[in-house]
């Protein structure tokens, strides 16, 4: 037998490529001020240190994915946002509970190593840690044949953060006439693309030759880290929801206390277009507010007379506005009303 035949090449394992790829992480993730930053990458393991001015200091972690948002990058050929969103999905998970985010890594795995592909991921990897603050301090590339189609891919990510143990957001700080803000989201974010992508094929709808939705479902998620944090420091609000799958109802039930319920008034919601879009193509009001954030990426939940500071720490463009109060009841999240999709 010619054991020269047998290459883990040529099953579909390039492992040059891999090499390569990571040695292109290092650089890209280098270039900060002129300082080497992410000097860990490469190694079996990173090593992080915890900020000496966190006293008590409590860990936080979080993961997450983009779910079938690759498949419009893959559509669109597009792939320098989705590392924004890989990102964003995890650290607006963290600012939840109070922690600001230290580090985050990256799992891609692959039927075949496309670096094309993989350095436009990267960069906007890069991007989004520079937007929240934090590190990339390493990750791993799986190339697999068979198990992913020919140019099938899929990305996760996973963020570590820190908080002080009296900095917490736990639902005992949230009572009774708080405020419940809605932080306007950038569009889907990255929830829900399964029944857009289901619609679109249903309707026979091409994006690539439609402008308006070339762009809209592949924005970036918006990351929160750096007002909400602020926010905390400052001891401006009592809780906070990032809205993911599930819509309101789902993520601001995790937050509120037993014996009190949110109540929210839909006709308060400032919806955007592309929001107004599905529902006019189809998604009922119902599934609309389970699936999408419907143009609430993130809820505060503030003291009435902390309102005009709060919304100082915000652009025009994402500026907090009232959707709702809470109040003593026991179904955690009561909806009022209606959205205007018109």
């Amino acid at each position: 037998m010619n054991k020269k035949l047998f290459t883990y090449k040529k099953s579909g394992v390039n492992i040059d490529a891999a090499d390569n790829f990571v040695n292109f992480i290092s650089s890209v993730s280098s270039k900060k001020k002129g300082k080497k930053k992410f000097s860990n990458i490469g190694s079996f393991g990173s090593i992080s240190g915890i900020p000496n001015n966190v006293k008590q200091p409590k860990i936080v972690a979080c993961t997450d994915g983009v779910g079938t948002k690759i498949e419009i990058a893959n559509t669109l050929n597009k792939y320098d946002t989705i590392g924004i969103d890989l990102v964003a999905m995890s650290v607006n998970d963290l600012i939840v509970q109070g922690a600001k985010p230290l580090l985050f890594l990256d799992y891609i795995s692959t039927n075949k190593i496309n670096l094309t592909i993989l350095k436009s991921i990267i960069k906007g990897i890069v991007m989004g840690c520079n937007q929240s603050g934090c590190e990339l301090v390493g990750g791993e590339t799986a190339e697999m044949p068979d198990t992913y189609e020919k140019g099938k891919f899929d990305i996760a990510g996973f963020a570590v953060g820190v908080v002080s143990a009296n900095k917490i957001l736990s639902k005992n700080k949230i009572k009774i006439n708080d405020l419940v803000l809605a932080v306007p989201s950038s569009g889907l974010h990255s929830n829900g693309y399964s029944l857009v992508r289901y619609l679109l094929k249903q309707q026979k709808i091409n994006i690539k030759k439609n402008k308006f939705l070339k762009t809209e479902l592949i924005k970036p998620t918006k990351i929160y880290v750096k007002e909400v944090l602020k926010l905390i420091n400052g001891n401006l609000i009592n809780g906070c929801a990032n809205i993911t799958g599930g819509g309101l109802v789902d993520n601001i039930k995790r937050i509120i206390p037993d014996n009190l319920v949110a109540e929210i008034n839909l006709n308060k919601v400032k919806t955007s277009k592309i929001f107004k879009w599905l529902n006019k193509k189809g998604i009922s009001d119902k599934e609309m507010l389970r699936t999408f954030n419907c143009g609430v990426g993130f809820c505060l939940i503030i003291s009435p007379k902390k309102y005009e500071k709060v919304k100082k720490y915000f652009t025009k463009e994402f500026k907090p506005y009232v959707i709702g109060k809470i109040s003593r009841g026991k179904n955690q999240v009561k909806l009022n009303g209606s959205i205007d999709w018109i």
